[in-house]
């Protein structure tokens, strides 16, 4: 597979994500817009969660962070998850706490065919050793815009829409997976069913983070 990866590499030369200049095989972002990363070094607490990430959610983050979720490129999860497991510390990356995917809602699972969420949580258990615990699920409308809404409304409406996933225990260390973090919102819904069902201790990780939250 090595020499058929490098001779592909040749024939269609690998591609920048965010300005399409030609970057290093494997390497999803060139030199350039690798060096306009905003890196971050410490957690921020949104909604009372602890929360790492390793670059805020601008530039070239938003175009990794859209060629995973929307464009079906799976493969952004690898590089996505090793920066990840670079920025968070170990006493959180270790067992016995379970890497929790958030949760996809079913009709968009379908239409996507993948939760992104699912693959970074994927990668960081093949670096880590960690267990993946997929013991939450998305319910309510298709559609989660939030349009229109006081803030009050979206985290009440968040929280109604993810629950425990019935069958499946709930860790009581639990490491909530997304891929980017925004209101918080949504890892807070997660951490609240998460302590709902048993747990003891939650923290959050994604590749990414929202300026200034």
């Amino acid at each position: 597979m090595g020499a058929i990866d490098a001779l592909l590499g040749l024939l269609v030369p690998p591609e920048c994500w965010a300005c399409g200049a030609r970057a290093r095989r494997r390497e999803p972002l060139c030199l350039a817009c690798r060096a306009q990363l905003r890196w971050l070094e410490r957690p921020l607490r949104l909604e009372g969660l602890e929360v790492w990430a390793p670059v805020a959610y601008d530039g070239p983050a938003r175009a990794l962070v859209a060629g995973l979720k929307f464009r079906g490129m799976v493969g952004l999860a690898e590089p996505m998850a090793a920066q990840i497991a670079a920025c968070t510390p170990a006493t959180l990356l270790r067992p016995p706490a379970l890497l929790v995917p958030v949760p996809l809602h079913p009709g968009r699972a379908r239409a996507r065919g993948y939760n992104q969420a699912e693959r970074i949580a994927a990668e960081l258990r093949r670096r880590t050793g960690m267990r993946v615990a997929d013991c939450l699920r998305r319910s309510g409308p298709a559609d989660g815009r939030q349009l229109g809404r006081g803030r009050g409304e979206r985290l009440v409406a968040l929280a109604g829409s993810i629950d425990r996933r019935p069958g499946i225990p709930v860790p009581e260390r639990a490491l909530i997976v997304d891929d980017v973090v925004t209101t918080g919102g949504t890892v807070a819904a997660c951490a609240e069913a998460l302590y709902a069902g048993g747990a003891s201790n939650v923290a959050a990780v994604a590749y990414a983070l929202t300026p200034g939250r």
